[in-house]
């Protein structure tokens, strides 16, 4: 079995504990031991990796990706892509989102049917590079709902799957089962970038959304949800969604109800896309910081900062993921979320990588997040300290290895052999 140490280095472990020096052993795929000392393992048979006081961490986890959403300016360029040129588009995005450190995706839906499905696939079986993932669904809206970019007269397609009644979205959610997603999303709020369901209506009723969750509860998967009003929110809680996006106009009732499923509900703002959109960065697409659209969303941002705030303290587990996949919100810069959590929810450094590491590990569901014996090596050793600096971790030159499953996406600068200490 394969060993490798990590020696000399900070170790950030995931926990939103101090960074401490110490060494990290890996052997096969997972993290054999810690040791709090810069010598304390064994280097017998191991590739030992001098860190020269850089930082070891976790890989970093997305808990809204859309890495088959192309950077597309509008939802209707989504549908004009063919599915094979979509296909090999989705994969050259898994690929981005590992150069940029991300070891772990929870996709908050898939463009089309099956993208995700074959996309996590094809990495898990090693035919491409590219993040562990939760593969979901199209997102499952209803006529007049977000994704529903359809006319009368033409025919036009987005990410959504549009469904009307409890039926339509009970059939539609165990098609999605068969082709092997793990997480249905649905829509039951709208977007205020949408003008026949703004975000503060709640578009989907309470049987379709009960009706999706009684398939995933069934079939042991995941419901995420878009909702953006408060009573979206409520129906998500009394339904047993898993993951709410957003709850941005959450009030009093809604926060409640939050909290009393604190242990079990995770919430993911994506703050991203309201951030670049409020500030103009979308204005070379025609949204400029006068649009309607942006001087709406800045409003709402202000809404989310106070909500998140609140939900944070009531005990509520919080992550970063912004919607990253437009044009103006690209996919590759995720990590600037976590500097969100600093600026603007009041997060540490500390606090804002544990939320992306530790606590994304808790919403995959997989031995990820931590550096801790026994979990999963995927690893980033960063040249600096992104406990001080947490936009580190948003430049890919910064990351000198990215190690995902016990094996090296980006190898350390001077390849390390069994018993040797690498050369600087």
């Amino acid at each position: 079995m394969s060993a490798t140490l990590f020696t000399n280095v900070q170790i950030i472990d995931g926990s939103g504990d101090a960074p401490f020096a110490g060494e990290v052993l890996v052997e096969g795929n997972r993290i054999k031991s810690v040791a709090r000392s810069t010598d304390g393992l064994s280097r017998d048979g191991a590739a030992v990796i001098d860190g020269g006081g850089q930082t070891l961490m976790p890989g970093l986890i997305e808990s809204h990706a859309h890495i088959s959403f192309c950077d597309t300016p509008d939802l209707e360029g989504l549908g004009d892509i063919p599915p094979e040129e979509h296909t090999l588009k989705t994969m050259t995005y898994a690929r981005k989102m590992l150069d940029q450190g991300f070891t772990a995706l929870f996709s908050a839906a898939a463009a089309k049917a099956r993208l995700d499905v074959v996309i996590r696939n094809a990495i898990d079986d090693g035919l491409i590079p590219g993040p562990r993932m939760r593969a979901a669904s199209p997102e499952l809206t209803v006529t007049g709902g977000l994704g529903d970019v359809r006319r009368a007269h033409m025919y036009r397609e987005t990410f959504a799957i549009c469904c009307d009644g409890a039926d339509e979205f009970l059939r539609t959610a165990r098609e999605m089962c068969r082709e092997g997603v793990d997480t249905l999303k649905i829509n039951p709020s709208g977007d205020e970038f949408v003008p026949f369901a703004r975000a503060h209506q709640t578009v989907m009723n309470e049987a379709e959304v009960a009706a999706v969750c009684e398939v995933a509860r069934s079939r042991g998967k995941k419901v995420a949800a878009h909702a953006r009003s408060a009573e979206s929110v409520k129906m998500c809680v009394r339904n047993g969604v898993d993951v709410v996006y957003h709850a941005t106009l959450c009030d009093e009732e809604a926060l409640d109800m939050l909290e009393a499923r604190k242990d079990d509900i995770f919430i993911a703002p994506a703050m991203g896309i309201m951030y670049a959109t409020s500030q103009g960065e979308g204005a070379k697409w025609g949204i400029d910081k006068d649009h309607p659209v942006a001087i709406y969303f800045a409003r709402e941002l202000e809404m989310c900062i106070e909500n998140m705030k609140l939900l944070r303290k009531r005990g509520l587990r919080v992550l970063p993921g912004g919607d990253y996949g437009f044009a103006w919100n690209p996919i590759g810069t995720n990590a600037r979320d976590l500097d969100h959590f600093v600026k603007l929810l009041d997060f540490t450094p500390l606090e804002a990588i544990a939320a992306a590491t530790g606590l994304g590990g808790e919403l995959m569901e997989m031995d990820t997040g931590l550096i801790k014996e026994g979990c999963l090596a995927d690893l980033l050793l960063v040249n600096g300290d992104p406990a001080k600096d947490v936009t580190l971790l948003q430049k890919a030159e910064a990351l000198t290895a990215i190690m995902k499953d016990g094996a090296f996406h980006k190898s350390p600068r001077g390849d390390a052999e069994p018993g040797r200490v690498a050369a600087e």
